[in-house]
């Protein structure tokens, strides 16, 4: 099963569309947004993915009732974390990567998704993978990117959607 992973959209619409359809042509089967979506008219864009999202709040995060009532029918949204299993792995979704150590070392998650830094991550912490796909937006370094993760092999790809000038 393809899972796409992204974050950090921080409002980018252009690279919004070009995540989107990625995913689409991918034939990814569901979504995990790791927060800082900004505001719900990125619900338009979003709502043109052929599969679920399933995202959570980040730090930016505003107009939350909002957004809760834009993706209804195609997407789902939760306030800090969202845990669920697929294919007989645990995987957390987060923003923020406050208690990232201790969560991985706790070895309770296969894998756990992140954002807030802007920066690609991809390790192993004993058994569980650590993935941040970087910042879809491009506003902070410059470089839009995604990632692609194959379930149940944890195998990733890293997407790069280009450069903000």
């Amino acid at each position: 099963m393809l899972i796409g992973l992204i974050s950090d959209t921080h409002e980018n619409m252009p690279f919004i569309r070009k995540a989107v359809d990625i995913f689409n042509d991918r034939n990814v089967s569901l979504v995990l947004h790791a927060g800082d979506l900004i505001s719900p008219i990125c619900a338009r864009e979003f709502s043109k993915l052929r599969m679920k999202m399933i995202a959570v709040f980040g730090n930016n995060d505003g107009e939350k009732n909002h957004w809760r009532k834009s993706i209804e029918g195609w997407g789902e949204i939760h306030e800090r974390f969202y845990e669920t299993d697929i294919e007989g792995q645990k995987i957390l979704l987060i923003h923020e990567p406050i208690h990232l150590e201790a969560l991985s070392l706790s070895q309770k998650y296969d894998v756990i998704v992140y954002g807030h830094t802007h920066k690609i991550d991809k390790k192993y912490v004993g058994k569980t993978l650590i993935i941040n796909p970087g910042e879809c937006g491009a506003w902070l370094k410059g470089e839009g990117s995604v990632a692609i993760l194959s379930i149940p092999d944890k195998d990733v790809e890293i997407i790069e959607l280009g450069t903000v000038s």
